[in-house]
C-alpha cells in the first residue's frame, strides 16, 4: 500500500483551478514534492491533512479516506507549515509539551517525548530559552520537533530549509534523512531546489499548475547516462578532433579542454585513452556522467542544447 494515492484529484476555487485530476501514488521513504509558487502542493497538503474537502475525486494517506478521515490522519501525521508560525514568548519545551499534549498524549509522556524530540534535532541545551532568541535554523528545527513529537507514522515538511544558510541546510537536510532512515517514519518535504531532493529523497513528484509533470524514483531519474565526461591538461580541440576522425560523437562546452563524449561502446575509453598519450596530454578526469533531476523540467530544444 503506497504512503499517500491520489485518483482524479481536482480542487477550485471559484474560476481558479488549483488541483487538476491529479492521479499519483508516493512511496514509502523520502518522497520529494516539486513545484513552483501556485504549483498546487500547499493545496495538496491540506486535503491530505483532512483540512480541505477536495472538489472531485479522492485521495488517501496511510490508507485513510483524507475526506472522512482527517481527525484520524492528524492523530498520526505531522506537520511542519513553510510560515513564521512559533511563539515568541515561550519556551521550546514550553511549546513543543502543548504540542504534544494537543496530539493527546498525557503530561508527563508529553514532557519525555519533548526532551526526547529536541535532542534529536539539536536543541536540547537551548530548550528553556525564548524562541523568540533563536536564529532562522534554530526555529526551523523547533517546528520540525513539533512535527515530530507525537511520534508520526508519516510527516509532511513545507519547505523546511527556507532561509537556511548552506551549513544550515545540509544540517537540516541530514536531519530529514535520519527520520526515515533511524524512525522508519515516513516524508514527504517540498522544495523548489533539486538539488537538495537528489541528496535526500527516494522518489520525486512534480506538478505544475495543479497538473502531474513527473512521478519516478531519483535512482531512476539520476541514473547513469550514457556519455563520458572528458577533462584534459591542454590541447583540447586537438583531442576532440582526433577523437571524431575516430568516429565518436563529442560535445564540447564552453570550457575548451573539457568535453563529452558519447559511449556507443567500451572501445571509445580506449580511443580517449590512445589519442591522449599520442598528443602527449594530461588526462584529468574521464568520468561516466550521470542525469539530474533537472533535466526533467528542460524543453526538447534545453535538452538538445545541453
Amino acid at each position: 500500500m503506497p504512503a499517500i494515492a491520489a485518483q482524479g484529484l481536482t480542487r477550485t476555487f471559484g474560476p481558479v483551478t488549483a488541483l487538476s485530476q491529479l492521479s499519483v501514488e508516493m512511496p514509502h521513504g523520502v518522497v520529494g514534492l516539486v513545484g513552483a509558487n501556485g504549483a498546487g502542493k500547499s493545496t495538496l497538503i491540506k486535503i491530505l491533512l483532512g483540512l480541505l474537502p477536495p472538489t472531485s475525486g479522492t485521495a488517501t494517506i496511510l490508507g485513510m479516506n483524507c475526506l472522512t478521515e482527517g481527525l484520524k490522519i492528524r492523530e498520526i501525521v505531522g506537520y511542519m507549515p513553510e510560515s513564521e508560525c512559533l511563539p515568541p514568548d515561550v519556551s521550546a519545551t514550553e511549546f513543543i509539551v502543548h504540542m504534544a499534549r494537543m496530539s493527546g498524549l498525557p503530561t508527563d509522556v508529553a514532557r519525555e517525548r519533548t526532551a526526547d524530540t529536541l535532542r534529536h534535532v539539536g536543541l536540547y541545551e537551548e530548550r528553556y530559552r525564548p524562541i523568540g532568541g533563536y536564529s532562522t535554523g534554530m526555529r526551523q528545527r523547533v517546528k520540525l520537533a513539533q512535527t515530530l513529537v507525537h511520534d508520526p507514522k508519516l510527516v509532511l515538511l513545507d519547505e523546511p530549509t527556507n532561509g537556511l544558510d548552506p551549513a544550515g541546510r545540509d544540517d537540516m537536510l541530514d536531519l530529514i534523512r535520519r527520520v526515515s532512515t533511524d524512525f522508519g517514519i515516513s516524508v514527504v518535504v517540498t522544495s523548489h531546489l533539486l538539488g537538495e531532493l537528489e541528496r535526500i529523497a527516494d522518489h520525486v513528484v512534480s506538478i505544475e499548475a495543479g497538473v502531474l509533470q513527473h512521478s519516478t524514483s531519483t535512482a531512476a531519474a539520476t541514473e547513469l547516462s550514457g556519455l563520458v565526461l572528458v577533462e584534459v591538461t591542454d590541447r583540447g580541440a586537438e583531442v576532440v578532433e582526433r577523437l571524431r576522425a575516430l568516429g565518436a560523437k563529442v560535445t564540447t562546452g564552453t570550457q575548451p579542454n573539457s568535453f563529452a563524449v558519447e559511449v556507443a561502446d567500451g572501445r571509445i575509453l580506449d580511443d580517449v585513452r590512445g589519442v591522449v598519450v599520442d598528443l602527449n596530454v594530461g588526462l584529468v578526469r574521464m568520468q561516466r556522467g550521470r542525469h539530474h533531476l533537472s533535466e526533467m523540467f528542460l524543453t526538447p530544444q534545453e535538452a538538445v542544447h545541453g
